[in-house]
Formats: structure tokens, C-alpha cells, sequence
């Protein structure tokens, strides 16, 4: 690797993350274009789906601006695609362009790609170098890895407590555990999922918007409640105008479901023999919908579910500096025999915001 090849590709990364908002199901992708004279001559980042992807952006606004591609270096955060989706592929525009070089963050995990694009630019004599920003390409898109990967969205559990673990008082207050700063941020991790699931428990105690408002996006993420019965109100809060509203129940068919399906929900029945809702089936069921990231906002009993299911894989907590005492936990979780049946984590990121400390771990498998 060239010793430039490491701040282009740290531009390309700052790219790929502003569309962390837009792209789903899409990967979030940025491009540089380099001169042979060192100079940026175009640079963009994946737009909305079925619009131009990172590498075609770049080329579009060289263009734009004059300036010659032959013999340029594309910095790009992820293989260039070699197949014709929405989109045609983008390793053949940068064929096109009469490239010298292309400098590539990651291969991409989709089977339809897989090294393809790289080969076919080598095969038209284009140099390409693989593993500039391979970390940060792999954390910014990690749900779409897991999904091409496993069919399974990267499932990331949000929760706000006091030090000492409460996430409400004994009498089910929880409005404002963590401060405005703190809020503000989880509604970043919103707006980058690709859909926010919760409980219809949470939607009756709380009657909650998650969305993210507090964020500039284009974008609401879909939401997802899970609801066994049917119980999610007509009048709630989380109806909201051109933001899709999925909820999952166990029962087959009543009129509560088609109450709610004609108030313009899209009801699925996915059931376990408990006759609760078959977590491990919705979560297959989202993957088939496109969700790389699914964001989890809900109570500590729905909590305890999934992490007992062994369907989470990262845990997104928010700890406020106060002491609450008796209250309700974070998770409903089993009586343990032994320490070796813990659910064990690894520390990824601890982080001040505001008040508040943003703590981030992993499950480990």
C-alpha cells in the first residue's frame, strides 16, 4: 500500500458514514477519486435505494466538475459491485472510467459480488489493492455482513439505567432516567437501524414515538412490536404518517388483528408452542425483509427474551450517575446454578455523552 493510501481512505470511510440514514438494505458506501497528481477530483457516497451507489457518485461529480478519470485511484469502502441489481455494476462504470487503480476497504460478503468485482476490474488491467480501513468498512456496515452472512440481522439491545441497573422506579416511572444528551444520541442508533422493535408491553405502560426525531434524517426506520394478543392501541403514538408499522402476534386470526391491519399495520402470525411470539422465526422474518440492524427498545421481560434466546449481539447501554434502589432491572433473566452459565460480553466502546456513559459489548459465542 501506497503511505497515501491511509487519509484517502479515511475520507472514503467519513463518506460511507453519512449515509448511515438512507441506504437500507443497501451497505454504506463512500468513494474518493485521486488524480495521478494527487489531487480529489470527485468523491460521494451510496444514495437511497435504487439510486446511484458510492463509486458511480464519485465518477458523476468528477465529471461535473471536468476533470479526466483515466488514470486516476478510486478509494472505496467496499468491492465494487460486479452485478446488475437496481443498479448496473459499479465495477463496470469504473472499467469506463479507465481507472489505474483501485484501493478497496473489504470484499463484499453478498454471494452475488464476493471478490467478483475485484477480479473483473484486475481482468481490465486495473491495479487492486484490498484492506485500507477494513475495521471501521466492516463496523459501519455490520449488519449487512451478518445478513449476507447468516440471512439474520445484527441484533443491537438499547438500554437506559440508573448505576445500580434500574430502568424504572418500583411503580413503572422511567421518564428521564438519562439526560438530553444521552437521548439525543440513542436516537443516532435509531435512525441508523434499519427497524426498531419493541414490546406492546412498553407501548401500553409508555405510549412511546420511537422514532428519531431528534436527529436530522430523511428517514424513519420502520418499527416492530411484538404483540402476542393483539393488543396495541389504534390511537397509540407510534402511528405515524409514511412510517411502516409491523407487528407480530401468535394469534392466527381475530378481530383485534384485522382492526389493526386496517388501521395500516402489516399483522404477521409467528407463534411458539408457549403461544408467545417465536422470536427466532421474526428475527429470520426481518432478515428476508432486508433489516441488517435491528434496533431493541422494549421492557425488561421482552429483553430477558431475546437475550435468553441467544438472538442479541450487542448490548447499547446508557448509565446515568443516580442510585434508584428497588425497581425493575434490565433484564428478566433466569436464577443461575453456576457463573459459567453467565451470558458473557466484551467491552467495545465506553464513551461520556453528556451526563451519562454510553457503554457498548458484545455477546460472545
Amino acid at each position: 500500500m501506497s503511505d497515501t493510501d491511509a487519509p484517502w481512505m479515511a475520507q472514503a470511510l467519513g463518506l460511507a458514514e453519512q449515509a448511515l440514514y438512507i441506504t437500507t438494505p443497501n451497505p454504506r458506501v463512500g468513494c474518493v477519486l485521486v488524480s495521478p497528481l494527487g489531487d480529489c477530483i470527485g468523491q460521494g457516497h451510496t444514495q437511497a435505494v435504487g439510486l446511484a451507489h458510492a463509486e458511480v457518485m464519485a465518477l458523476n461529480q468528477a465529471r461535473e466538475l471536468g476533470h479526466d478519470t483515466r488514470g486516476a485511484t478510486a478509494y472505496v469502502t467496499l468491492e465494487p459491485c460486479s452485478h446488475h441489481g437496481r443498479t448496473p455494476p459499479c465495477c463496470d462504470a469504473l472499467i469506463q472510467a479507465q481507472l489505474a487503480r483501485v484501493v478497496v476497504s473489504i470484499s463484499d460478503p453478498n454471494p452475488l459480488v464476493a471478490g467478483q468485482g475485484m477480479a473483473r476490474l484486475r481482468a481490465a488491467g486495473i491495479e487492486v489493492t484490498l484492506g485500507e480501513g477494513h475495521d471501521r468498512a466492516r463496523e459501519i456496515n455490520i449488519g449487512f455482513f451478518k445478513r449476507m452472512q447468516t440471512g439474520l440481522p445484527w441484533v443491537r439491545l438499547k438500554i437506559a439505567a440508573s448505576i445500580d441497573g434500574q430502568t424504572s422506579l418500583s411503580n413503572g416511572q422511567s421518564q428521564w432516567i438519562t439526560g438530553p444528551a444521552a437521548r439525543e444520541d440513542g436516537h443516532h442508533w435509531r435512525a441508523r437501524a434499519c427497524a426498531v422493535l419493541t414490546g406492546v408491553g412498553t407501548v401500553l405502560q409508555d405510549n412511546p414515538l420511537l422514532d428519531a426525531r431528534l436527529v436530522n434524517t430523511p428517514r424513519q426506520p420502520p418499527l416492530v412490536v411484538v404483540d402476542s394478543q393483539w393488543q396495541t392501541p389504534l390511537q397509540a403514538a407510534l402511528w405515524q404518517p409514511e412510517r411502516a408499522l409491523w407487528i407480530c402476534g401468535a394469534q392466527a386470526n381475530s378481530a383485534q388483528r384485522q382492526a389493526l391491519a386496517q388501521r395500516g399495520a402489516q399483522t404477521t402470525v409467528l407463534a411458539n408452542p408457549s403461544g408467545k411470539v417465536d422470536l427466532a422465526a421474526l428475527l429470520a422474518d426481518l432478515g428476508q425483509r432486508g433489516i441488517n440492524e435491528l434496533h431493541i427498545e422494549a421492557g425488561h421481560k421482552l429483553n430477558g427474551s431475546w437475550l435468553r434466546e441467544g438472538l442479541v449481539d450487542e448490548l447499547l447501554l446508557y448509565l446515568a450517575p443516580r442510585l434508584l434502589g428497588p425497581g425493575q432491572g434490565m433484564a428478566n433473566l433466569p436464577s443461575l446454578e453456576s457463573l459459567d452459565a453467565a451470558i458473557r460480553l466484551r467491552w467495545v466502546d465506553c464513551t461520556p455523552v453528556g451526563d451519562d456513559l454510553r457503554l457498548m459489548a458484545r455477546v460472545l459465542r
